[in-house]
């Protein structure tokens, strides 16, 4: 669970890094902190702890996934942006977005393996989902549009790397869930599935 919340800092600050579009939440980060000064990380633990409030009046109960996401994510984004050099050639730029997009794709499959709980911004969704009788896909295109949107109001980076997530993470997700995926066998012991887990979604 904490490779993958790491990993999933880190693969972030590289698309920020890259400066070619970033996952709709991260725009939202990104824009609020070019408005308070504060780091993208900072930033998104606040709104990571602001969005865990808001699962009171949904009822959502928070795992230890659910609470370490707040904080790790956070922590090792901005940790990987202070280590990792400013660039500047589209032809550096272009593969790093790449790797973000991929990276990111195997630390999903990490995280929601663990089973600990979902991150707090797909915990909304869910609990939003129970609440409205909505499906799963619109309430999430209406949160994720939502926080695009405000965040590049904001000066958040949306582009082709924006778009490129957007396709890209649902079948790398579900190609490393599959290869990450555990079930317990019935003695207790921990064994490969060959399915992924039930209900699974991105961590947020």
């Amino acid at each position: 669970m904490y490779a993958g919340l790491a990993l999933y800092g880190a693969s972030s600050a590289l698309l920020v890094e890259a400066g070619l579009g970033l996952e709709p939440w991260n725009v939202l980060h990104q824009g609020l902190a070019e408005l308070t000064g504060l780091t993208i990380g900072v930033v998104s633990i606040f709104v990571g702890a602001t969005v865990l409030l808001l699962w009171i009046p949904l009822r959502q109960r928070p795992g230890l996934g659910t609470i370490s996401n707040v904080f790790v994510v956070g922590v090792a984004m901005d940790g990987t942006l202070a280590l990792v050099p400013d660039t500047h050639s589209l032809a550096v730029r272009v593969p790093l977005m790449l790797a973000g997009i991929v990276l990111n794709g195997l630390a999903t499959g990490l995280y929601i393996s663990a089973r600990f709980g979902p991150g707090p911004r797909d915990g909304l969704m869910t609990g939003l989902h129970r609440r409205t009788d909505r499906s799963i896909r619109l309430v999430r295109t209406v949160l994720e549009v939502a926080v695009v949107a405000a965040g590049f109001a904001l000066g958040g980076t949306v582009g082709i790397g924006t778009v490129l997530y957007a396709v890209a993470i649902g079948p790398l997700a579900q190609l490393f869930l599959r290869a990450f995926a555990v079930r317990r066998a019935p003695t207790g012991s921990t064994v490969v599935a060959t399915g992924q887990p039930e209900g699974a979604i991105l961590p947020g």
